[in-house]
């Protein structure tokens, strides 16, 4: 009841007694509530304790042979390693898929390590298609990850892009900040040079797709088949559908931006029934989705592991080495 109400209400009492009543009942219910904050204050300590408890203590040995795909995707394991295989599909401006890296990306450069796990990182975009900044953030965000990956060093700038991870809404992974995190890795001018000059390449195409060709096309789309298919459909349907309907997405052939809008696509179509790709994180082992409970923790994520027989990469390495072109 807020104060205007609470005026009314005395406004409308017309003898001592009942004010008096409803003040006794007032007092009651304040300490209520104090009672009821401070469970919740307890409880909220206790979570706090208790997901941090679980949160891995921090890996700083050497990291397991880095190997780029023909996909973009990237495989972290020594040669001849034969493990169970851990696929990551995460989006950089996915709070949850910040979380993860944050709870289990230790312990997975330490499975690595020691011959336990393979791991298949595959950067994704769910949110392509969402208001700028969002899209933007995903795309630039995903698109440096890939360059990084021409580097040989992808899981270090993949840990530096979910440390630095942009508040949600807000613009953010810009090209300047892109480019520093990549120096602060042992990079070689040269490479720094490179890095940027394929950065600003491809921010071009991500500022090109979120601010004027996918609003354009999605105009187009509600007019001509409808909102309601127009939800059913993934980003790469759509610029399927556009392309036979005057939107020419011949731009991103040959880019990150477009090699990372496929390899999303792909995720939706790789999986089925129960173990479907609906976002992200999204977590597989030996090719079987993960549930949050075991992804999500530490302790369930290694049982996991330990407990599970080799698998296979279904993946084939990228034989020169980096461009996608």
């Amino acid at each position: 009841m807020g104060s205007e109400a609470r005026k009314r209400a005395r406004e409308r009492l017309k003898e001592q007694r009942a004010k008096e009543k409803k003040a006794a009942a007032r007092r009651k219910n304040l300490i209520v509530i104090g009672v009821a904050a401070a469970v919740i204050v307890l409880i909220v300590g206790i979570g706090y304790a208790v997901l941090n408890s679980d949160r891995d203590e921090g890996y700083t040995g050497p990291l397991a042979t880095q190997t780029l795909q023909e996909d973009g995707s990237v495989v972290m394991a020594n040669e001849g390693v034969e493990a169970p295989v851990v696929e990551i599909y995460a989006d950089y401006q996915c709070p949850a898929c910040r979380q993860f890296e944050l709870t289990n990306g230790s312990l997975l450069k330490e499975r690595a390590a020691q011959g336990e796990a393979i791991v298949h990182f595959r950067p994704v975009s769910i949110f392509a298609q969402q208001q700028v900044p969002i899209s933007s953030n995903s795309l630039r965000g995903g698109a440096a990850a890939r360059i990084a990956a021409d580097h040989g060093v992808f899981v270090e700038y993949n840990d530096l892009l979910f440390e630095n991870q942009p508040t949600e809404g807000r613009e953010g992974f810009s090209t300047d900040q892109l480019e520093q995190w990549f120096a602060e890795l042992e990079t070689s001018p040269e490479q720094q040079q490179e890095f940027g000059a394929r950065l600003e390449e491809e921010a071009a195409v991500v500022t090109e797709f979120t601010e004027e060709f996918l609003p354009a096309l999605t105009e187009d789309a509600v007019r001509e088949i409808g909102q309601e298919t127009l939800g059913t459909m993934v980003l790469s349907d759509l610029l399927a559908w556009g392309a036979d309907n005057g939107h020419d997405p011949a731009f991103l052939d040959g880019t990150y931006t477009g090699e990372l809008i496929d390899a999303t696509g792909s995720a939706y179509t790789r999986y089925s029934g129960d173990n479907a790709f609906r976002g992200t994180p999204s977590v597989y082992l030996n090719g079987v989705l993960l549930d949050n409970n075991t992804a999500m923790t530490v302790r369930g994520l290694s049982e996991a592991i330990a407990s599970a027989d080799p698998g296979k990469v279904e993946t084939q390495p990228l034989d020169n080495g980096g461009d996608a072109q």
